[in-house]
């Protein structure tokens, strides 16, 4: 099992230094990989009686692929992982651009995490449709992988039309791995189906193995093999002793996840420092599993 960061989106700020140092000490302690959450926009809350969103706009979200460009010049092994992007309130062409670029740029260490979103605030204000989010996220990941692995692409679905033209550079990875957040049926069906990886958003327990097992059964319908699908949990330490942290990571690793990220925000942590003390532990904690 690969030990991963999730980037303190809400509460690292905005000194480039600090974010600097968090993610050196992140590789520098062996971490293999970051993952970093996604909102273009925060809505205000007070607007909106009734609404109650998990993040509004008093909560900062650095754009991912710009900060993966940054990260990208600043580290030489840690992969950068979008925990998930908005794939269906962007442009697929673009997200096939700069995904691309920070492959290139990062030598390799882009997996590419996406979801459909629960915020219509955000997809009205890019102009894509909220109630097609679903359906358009498939036809976007063949778009994606077409883009990322052929010089020249024809393209005509339901939602996208490319007349021979196709990117470049193109990617290191092709195409460029591509992991699914989500827990409702039809997101499992996806994964099974197209995805190279899942994020729970669970607890370990027998909920969570049902999921799994539904994955790997949609993967076989599909002719996949489910052993070569992914499965990437988080443990938030806030309200957790380290005794827990080793009990759950444990856990995970009996329902056969491959990948663990350690999440510290919403913890009482008010320094970038302090994020970085609590990866160092969190790795201490883990170390013999």
């Amino acid at each position: 099992m690969k030990f991963g960061v999730i980037f303190p989106q809400t509460e690292i700020g905005a000194d480039p230094v600090a974010i600097r140092d968090y993610v050196q000490a992140a590789e520098s302690l062996g971490y293999d990989h970051l993952g970093a959450f996604e909102h273009v926009l925060g809505a205000n809350p007070a607007s909106r009686p009734g609404w109650r969103p998990p993040y509004t706009h008093k909560d900062t979200f650095h754009e991912p692929f710009v900060l993966f460009g940054y990260l990208a010049a600043i580290t030489k092994r840690i992969g950068l992982v979008t925990e998930v992007v908005i794939l269906p309130q962007r442009q697929t062409v673009l997200v096939a651009k700069q995904a691309a670029a920070i492959d290139v740029l990062s030598g390799g260490r882009l997996r590419l995490g996406i979801g459909i979103g629960w915020n219509h605030v955000e997809y009205e204000a890019l102009g894509e449709n909220f109630k097609t989010r679903g359906r358009r996220s498939e036809e976007q990941i063949e778009v994606l992988r077409t883009l990322w692995t052929k010089e020249l692409v024809t393209f005509n679905g339901k939602w996208h039309k490319i007349t021979d033209a196709g990117i470049n550079p193109l990617p290191i990875q092709r195409p460029i791995p591509i992991w699914l957040g989500g827990g409702a049926e039809p997101v499992l069906r996806r994964v099974g189906r197209l995805g190279d990886g899942w994020f729970p958003q669970l607890e370990p327990g027998d909920k969570v193995r049902s999921m799994i097992g539904k994955i790997r059964s949609y993967a076989k319908e599909a002719g996949r093999d489910p052993s070569t699908i992914g499965v990437e949990a988080r443990l938030a330490i806030a309200s957790r002793a380290p005794e827990e942290w080793t009990k759950l990571a444990s856990q995970w690793r009996e329902l056969g996840a491959t990948h663990l990220s350690v999440n510290t925000m919403k913890a009482g942590l008010s320094t970038p420092s302090d994020h970085i003390t609590a990866i160092r532990r969190f790795k201490e904690a883990v170390a013999g599993i």
